[in-house]
Parts: C-alpha cells; structure tokens; sequence
C-alpha cells in the first residue's frame, strides 16, 4: 500500500511552500490617526518583510482618507476602527484582536527591519519569562542610531541569568514586541496616560508582576518620525512622568517630582500647564494607586540616580 499522501511535503518545493503558509508567531499592531500617507508606506514596508507577519491596524477616528485607503490598497490587512480617539490604548484593542503569541508595534511612521520579528521570537521562544522586549532603532532615511539606544544598552539594571539583554524600565513604544499573555497580564497601557512617555508605566506593572523587560539590539526598528514640531509634547510628557509616580512610585518620590514640577513651572509655561493637567487627573491615579514591588523600586531608584531625577 502506497501512504505517500500522509506524509506531507516530499519536494524541496513543497515543503517551501508549507513554510511560507504557517501562520508567523508575531503579529503587528499599528495605531493611527490621521496620517494615511505615512501609515502607507508603513504598511508596505510590514507587508514586504519576509517573516509575513499578520498585521492589525487600529484606526483612532481618523477623518482623512485613512479608512478608504487601507480598504483600497490593503485589503489583506486587518482594520479594528475605533469610534473616537483612544490614544495608547488603541495598542490595547489590537493585541486583543490578535491572537499570535507576540505582538510587535509600529507607529503609522515605523516598521520592522527584515529579519528583526523572527529574531525576536526567538528570544521569547528561548527565555520564557521574556514580556517584553525592546528594539535597537535607527531613525530616518539615514538610519541614525535613536540616542535611547545608547541610554538602554547602558542600562545600570545589567543582565539576568534567564533573560535576553539588558534589562530596562523603559523603552521605545514603536520598536517594543511583547509576549500577548504578559502583555495582558499587566492591563497594557493604562487609560490615564493617553499618549506621551506612557511606556514607563507599562515596564513598570511587567516587572511588578514577574516579567522581564530588556534591551536586545539584535532586534532593529525603523523610525521616521515627522521632522515638524510637536506642539505640546513636553507639557504632555512631563504630565505623565509625574501621573507615572503618583501611580506606581513610592509617595516620597512621587512628591519630590511634584516639588521639583511646581518649582519649574514658576519659569515656564509649559511646566505650569503639565503641573494643572496632573493636578485635574490626580484623583484617578490615586485610585489606581498601586506601589511598586520593593524589588522594583530599588530598580527605578537605581535609574533615577543615573538619570539625575530628583529622589
């Protein structure tokens, strides 16, 4: 009896073509808004790589043609529409949809290098306690190393014996892939935040609840930030730095950095905006108040000297 046809692929050609057809263990989340020609030439870039990965993009109400051009030009790609803007939390949404076992973000500016996504599951294949892991980044057409690369590979946190890396307590939002059952064993990004350095936080509940953060520049993202000013941003990002303490940091630190942003904000306008927007949100961190891990401070304390941040 001939059971040739049970045992699948014979050829070098078939068994190419069963390799191409398995479903790749990373998937890509992408947020947007209102940026339809930048997330273009994302989702070409995403497309072309050749670990095929699935890719998801969450659409924060966007009112350009966003919603006609990934109809139009990318009808593989999955698209979870949001009825109005949700910020970081659309990441949120998107490893829900998802159901590979990583999720790498991209930016509607920011994709993945060839090769980067399969190299990252091999990190999270090999080190089971890996959440997440952050990319080394190159940004624009020149490919000039991010600075935050220098300051993560340095990180005083070192390495660990049954992680990849270095471990961080920060990273890049664009060029991070997690493990999904981490991921949602934290709660992702918090609603607070919105947008605007919101990564610490989530390093933050990942390490609180036992899961590895690192820095593995084998693993490389692209950046192509828009060159044009970003209106507000320090206000923002100065905002959430102080939410983060009052959420997460122990209560002596968190009022230092609010004494140091009060004293700051006599000189400048864009610190007195970020100190009466954290002033307008505080009742809602100190109802998700939940304090480092004692492990974990000694870790942010740690970076906090390094970093100059007032303790």
């Amino acid at each position: 009896m001939n059971h040739a046809t049970n045992r699948g692929p014979t050829t070098t050609r078939e068994r190419t073509r069963a390799a191409r057809t398995e479903p790749a263990p990373v998937g890509v989340v992408i947020a947007t808004r209102n940026r339809s020609a930048s997330l273009a030439v994302t989702v070409r870039n995403l497309l072309a790589l050749p670990e095929r990965p699935q890719v998801l993009v969450v659409d924060n109400a966007s009112t350009d043609d966003t919603p006609a051009m990934l109809t139009r030009d990318f009808p593989q790609v999955r698209v979870v529409s949001l009825p109005f803007n949700r910020g970081a939390l659309a990441r949120n949404h998107g490893v829900r949809a998802l159901d590979t076992p990583y999720v790498a973000f991209s930016d509607d500016d920011s994709w993945w290098a060839p090769g980067a996504l399969a190299a990252a599951a091999r990190h999270f294949d090999a080190h089971p306690r890996l959440g997440l892991l952050s990319a080394r980044t190159l940004v624009g057409p020149a490919d000039d190393a991010d600075p935050l690369n220098d300051l993560l590979a340095g990180s005083p946190l070192g390495t660990a014996t049954d992680l990849p890396g270095t471990q961080v307590l920060g990273f890049l939002g664009c060029a991070a892939v997690v493990r999904r059952t981490a991921y949602l064993d934290a709660g992702g990004y918090h609603p607070l935040l919105f947008f605007g350095a919101e990564e610490t936080l989530l390093a933050y509940d990942l390490a609180a609840r036992g899961w590895g953060v690192t820095h593995c520049p084998d693993v490389l993202a692209h950046h192509h930030p828009d060159p044009g000013p970003r209106t507000g941003r320090p206000a923002v990002v100065l905002r959430n730095e102080l939410l983060t303490a009052w959420l997460r940091r122990s209560l002596p630190h968190a009022l230092a950095r609010t004494r140091a942003l009060a004293a700051e904000a006599r000189r400048d306008p864009h610190a007195r905006r970020a100190l009466r927007e954290t002033l307008t949100r505080l009742p809602a961190a100190l109802r998700d108040r939940r304090p480092l891990p004692p492990h974990v401070e000694r870790a942010a304390r740690l970076l906090d000297t390094v970093n100059g941040a007032t303790s």
